[in-house]
């Protein structure tokens, strides 16, 4: 458009510049050549590291994916991306880790080393791997639905409309996790009182899972005998489970009504309300389903 608005040759050719300036910066790091020795080099430490740790390499040579296996059976991977400085810069890593992955690097070191490092880093993560696979196998998570290595929080079903989000310290993740219990106030008051009342027994010796059953005294609802979609029941306002990535975490607190709802419709509905009433961010006002006068918080 630029180029067919210009009055003269001259206009013309200085537009041209401008443009083809513009593209060329935009587009310089994928065309400059990389030295004959950086292809040397990094093939060279590949052949020394194994390809069959190599996952993926793309056709130029800068995005390189490997693969490992830790010790109890798990497969992870490590993208590396190589800039054309390399071995004298490190390569950028990119991993599926709940905590901060940083290598030390020499200009003599290679990619053995980065993956050497990999591999330690993975065995210092299997205490809170096992904890989190043990929770994923036993128990219904609600969310997050497919949980990445990377994650530290599970929202675990209790019982129809209530649930606990515990958040895991990775580093140590046989101590006590956060707590965050989600439904009726008559269901999860007596939950809060046995965690308070219980903390003292904690045992780091018996695993995360074995824990939340002896302070909360309960056993929570096995994936053997009992579908999720008891669990899951559907927000009472849009009839959906799954809203934006979210799933119903409000609760009416009448016993005998019990109907979940997603955060952002429940305060939706209050707003539009007369008879709703305000209070800095929180909005009181009635059920949809029992009238029962309920709150809820301001999403975001």
């Amino acid at each position: 458009q630029r180029l067919h608005s210009c009055p003269d040759l001259v206009s013309f050719m200085v537009e041209l510049k401008t443009v083809l300036e513009i593209a060329l910066k935009n587009t310089q790091d994928l065309h400059i050549p990389r030295p004959p020795e950086y292809y040397s080099c990094l093939v060279r430490d590949l052949e020394i590291l194994g390809w069959n740790k190599v996952a993926y390499v793309d056709t130029g040579l800068a995005t390189i994916k490997l693969k490992a296996e830790d010790s109890c059976g798990r497969q992870h991977l490590i993208t590396l991306k190589l800039n054309a400085k390399y071995p004298t810069e490190p390569p950028d890593c990119l991993v599926d880790f709940p905590v901060q992955f940083a290598i030390s690097w020499m200009p003599q070191n290679s990619l053995i080393d980065i993956y050497n490092q990999f591999l330690a880093a993975l065995e210092s993560l299997k205490e809170f791997w096992d904890a989190m696979d043990e929770i994923d196998g036993k128990t219904w998570v609600l969310e997050p639905e497919n949980p990445t290595r990377g994650a530290t929080t599970r929202r675990i079903a209790i019982g129809s409309n209530v649930s606990v989000n515990i958040e895991v310290d990775p580093r140590h993740p046989n101590m006590l996790p956060e707590c965050y219990f989600l439904g009726a106030d008559h269901a999860v008051n007596p939950l809060r009182i046995k965690l308070n009342n219980n903390m003292h027994l904690w045992d780091p010796e018996i695993g995360l899972l074995q824990n939340l059953k002896d302070l909360l005294e309960i056993d929570f609802p096995s994936r053997a005998v009992i579908e999720k979609s008891d669990f899951a029941k559907d927000c009472g306002i849009c009839y959906a489970y799954r809203l934006n990535g979210t799933t119903p975490d409000q609760v009416c607190d009448e016993p005998r009504c019990g109907q979940p709802f997603h955060q952002t419709c429940l305060y939706e509905w209050l707003q539009g309300l007369p008879s709703s009433r305000q209070s800095f961010n929180v909005i009181f006002g009635e059920c949809p389903y029992c009238n029962k006068v309920r709150k809820s918080n301001e999403s975001g």
